[in-house]
C-alpha cells in the first residue's frame, strides 16, 4: 500500500483523491511499530515488552457525475496480543506466547462437531446394513 503526504500530491488529483491520500498517509503513520510493540514494563530488574499482531484494511471509492457524484470509504483495524518478550536482569531474552482461549474453545467445538458427524454417519450405515 502506498501513501503520500500533502507535499507529495500531484496537482491533477481531485479533491476526493487528495482527501483519500491524506487519510492513507495518516493511517500508515499511526499503524507503525508502536502499535505492535507496547511500552516496556520493568519490575524487579526484568523488562517485559508486550507484542500484538495488528492488521488493517480499508477502501475508498466513488464516482463522478454531473448529476450524482458519490463516494464512500471504510476501514478496520484488528489488534490481538500474541505474547511478550521478557528481558531478565542478566540480559537473557525469553518469549512468552499469549494463550488465546477463544481459539482453544473453537478448536474443541470443531473437533466435537467432527466426532459427532462421524458417529452419526457410522450409525446410519449400520442401520442401513441391518435393514438390507
Amino acid at each position: 500500500m502506498s501513501s503520500s503526504t500533502p507535499s507529495e500530491q500531484t496537482p491533477e488529483q481531485t479533491p476526493e483523491q487528495r482527501a483519500a491520500s491524506d487519510v492513507v498517509a495518516i493511517v500508515a503513520e499511526r499503524l507503525g511499530r508502536d502499535q505492535v510493540f507496547g511500552p516496556p514494563i520493568e519490575k524487579d530488574g526484568t523488562t517485559v515488552v508486550p507484542v500484538a499482531r495488528v492488521r488493517a484494511g480499508g477502501g475508498i471509492g466513488g464516482r463522478r457525475g454531473a448529476n450524482n457524484p458519490a463516494g464512500s470509504s471504510g476501514a478496520g483495524v484488528v489488534a490481538r496480543p500474541v505474547g511478550a518478550f521478557a528481558i531478565g536482569p542478566d540480559g537473557k531474552v525469553a518469549w512468552h506466547p499469549a494463550v488465546d482461549v477463544n481459539k482453544i474453545v473453537l478448536g474443541g467445538q470443531i473437533l466435537a462437531g467432527v466426532v459427532a458427524a462421524v458417529a452419526l454417519s457410522r450409525r446410519r450405515r449400520r442401520r442401513r446394513a441391518v435393514l438390507s
